[in-house]
């Protein structure tokens, strides 16, 4: 009975720590994994592509969309005019915008102008990258290769990491609505 009493606690310390342990190593891996997805850039001419990403496609869907954000640090400006995707027939540039309350998308056949010094944003509701005739769909979790085209700086490879349907961020948030 004496070494019951004695050991109680101890275990109980044990537990404590080794949960403190747990919850330290989950948050590590959650801060690389998250830096990780963030961190991938790609550099063309004086153009940066950071964080390529797109959303999951339900299952028979033939278009998806991508996001990014490309960065323009020459003294020209450039446009991205589309580019091509894995197992996709094309990719086109779109806006979003609203219009007398309606949502209304097109496509900019003469690409999206990125200005010196400017940084553009292609994120959901706004600028994106349209993925057309899509095979397979795209797969929460998986990497999809693609090459973004400028006009200026040509072609560069990217991939594309793959957010849940719905996701408002690379990191998978989906959007929310009030």
């Amino acid at each position: 009975m004496l070494m019951t009493l004695w050991a109680r606690p101890r275990q109980r310390q044990a537990g404590r720590r080794a949960g403190a342990v747990l919850m330290a190593a989950s948050a590590i891996s959650f801060a690389a994994a998250t830096a990780l997805a963030q961190s991938d850039s790609y550099t063309v001419g004086n153009l940066t592509v950071e964080a390529p990403w797109a959303r999951a496609t339900p299952a028979g869907a033939k278009v998806g969309g991508a996001y990014m954000k490309i960065r323009n640090a020459g003294a020209e400006p450039d446009r991205l005019m589309g580019g091509s995707l894995t197992g996709a027939s094309g990719v086109e540039v779109h806006e979003m915008s609203m219009s007398n309350n309606v949502m209304k998308m097109r496509h900019l056949p003469n690409g999206l102008e990125i200005k010196p010094g400017q940084t553009v944003e292609l994120k959901p509701g706004g600028y994106h990258l349209m993925l057309l005739g899509l095979r397979d769909g795209l797969k929460q979790g998986e990497k999809v290769k693609g090459t973004l085209t400028f006009e200026k700086a040509g072609a560069v490879e990217v991939e594309y990491a793959v957010a849940p349907i719905g996701a408002a961020s690379p990191g998978g948030h989906p959007t929310m609505k009030h």
